[in-house]
This record gives structure tokens, sequence and C-alpha cells, in this order.
């Protein structure tokens, strides 16, 4: 199983752009998928000097509807032209983001792209190739990041904070590696992991993508206390985590003090090679 980070907040190599904003090109159960596609075209950008080819991607996934998640939608269907794309139908939104008192901000998804038959719509738990899922259905509240307070979704003319029904998550598993990939966490990477044990009897062996620690609005980290417990409870499930894009810095700094090597970071650029072995 690899994974090759396509675009990320940060990157360690020179040649390559960053930007608000995630893609995962991932190679496992002898599939090709891409994992969400940044907020523009860099991630294509990327992908061409990292020799990664878009053009024989089996098929791509859709994480949550944010732009910064599938603002390059458009670019992947230009370059690929059969691969298709899972997504909860709830992700074309519209959404919102409220950058101070009454005043909104569009950051979802072109809303065209509905019409596009190469969307497959998503359940609960959806079975994508051997060994490979998507599930959707998190009902823990705990750690709910705080930057969810200031994200909507507009139903009529009203604007209702937003309950992430449209948030979805990668589970792969082969040989002895089970992996849980989350775009953003939206809702709290503590009751994803869970709802991750209730779906497959185990926590993962490994997870990768963003927590959503980081508050937009308020430019703060998450209280300490709150980091404390939810370093303890991922600690507890033995998992290793690669974290990146809208956990913040600052966040992932404090954890990495906590968690030590069950914690690393992921910039754009970076590969993660895994040799599973079979059970």
């Amino acid at each position: 199983m690899k994974i090759t980070t396509l675009v990320e907040n940060t990157t360690n190599n020179p040649t390559l752009g960053a930007e608000h904003g995630l893609s995962l090109y991932i190679e496992a159960s002898q599939k090709t998928m891409l994992f969400d596609m940044g907020a523009s075209p860099l991630f294509a950008e990327n992908a061409e000097k990292l020799n990664v080819d878009l053009k024989k991607v089996d098929l791509a996934i859709l994480s949550h509807g944010h732009y910064d998640h599938g603002g390059g939608i458009k670019t992947f269907f230009s370059i690929n032209s059969t691969a298709p794309l899972y997504a909860r139908k709830e992700a074309f939104g519209p959404f919102f983001s409220e950058r101070s008192e009454g005043e909104y901000h569009y950051i979802g998804v072109d809303q065209d792209l509905l019409r596009n038959n190469r969307l497959i719509f998503t359940s609960a738990l959806t079975p994508v190739a051997e060994g490979i899922f998507l599930f959707s259905k998190v009902e823990g509240t705990r750690f709910i990041p705080t930057g969810n307070k200031s994200l909507f979704k507009k139903e009529g003319e009203a604007y209702i904070v937003d309950p992430f029904t449209h948030e979805q998550y990668l589970a792969i598993k082969e040989g002895d590696e089970h992996i849980l990939i989350s775009g953003c966490s939206h809702r709290g990477i503590v009751n994803i992991m869970e709802a991750f044990h209730d779906e497959f009897g185990s926590y993962p062996t490994r997870v990768i993508g963003g927590f959503h620690l980081y508050n937009h609005r308020t430019g703060k980290p998450e209280d300490p206390e709150v980091l404390d417990q939810i370093a303890a409870i991922l600690l507890a499930t033995k998992a290793i985590f690669y974290t990146c894009h809208c956990t913040g810095e600052e966040n992932f700094t404090y954890l990495k003090g906590k968690m030590g090597e069950a914690i690393h970071y992921l910039a754009g650029g970076d590969i993660l090679d895994f040799k599973a072995h079979k059970e």
C-alpha cells in the first residue's frame, strides 16, 4: 500500500506547490484512488512532477463538500475520462463559513457537478472494491472541533450549523494493515475512530488525514486540556497517526509532545509505503 500526498498546506519539496487543501493518491488492493482533489488544479500539477498518472486512476473520492477538498474535481474529470467519483449526495451543500458576525462566505464545491453522470452517491457503508469501504455513520459527539461552530449549511434562506452528514471516510484492509483515511474529521477524530471500531470490529492500524483542530475564525489552537484528552484516547487505540492540513501546526506540535512516535506530520510530496503482510 502506497500513499502519496499530492497537495497539502505545506511541502518539504521545493518543486511542489502548497495550498490550503488536501489530495492523496492511493495505491492499494490493486486499485489506484484519488482521495480529494485540493482547492485548485495544483494537485494535478504536483502529480505530474511526482510522476503520478492521473489518467490511470481507477476511482476518486470526495471526503466532504468543501472547496479545499473538491475544488479540483473539474480538473480531474478533464484529465481522467472514466473514473467515477464517490461522494455523499449531501456534499453539494450549499456550505458557508461565517467570517464575521452575519457575514457568510461560500465554501462549497461547484453545484453544477451534480449533473455529472460519473457521480456515485454513497450510503452509510459503501463497498468500493475488495477490502475497500467508505463509511459515514458517526454518531458520537465527543470533542467536536470548535471550528465547526462557524461552518454552516444553507437551507432556504436560513443558515444552520453544519451537521457534517456529508462527510465520509475511507477504510482499506490489506493484509495486516487496516487504514483509516479522513479528509478533515469534522465529526471529531475520536468519534470517527469509535465508528470505525463499531463497523469493523477493531481500531485501525494507521490513520491519515486532517483533524480540524485549528479554528480559522479565532486563529487559535484547541484548548490544551482538550488536546490532552484527545491524545490519551488516540494513544490507547495503538494506531499510528499521520496528520496534516486542518490539524494546525501548533496543535500538531502539542500532540507530538504527548504522543511521540505515534503521530507524524504529512506534508505535500510525502510518500507513505506500508508493506502489508498476509494474516
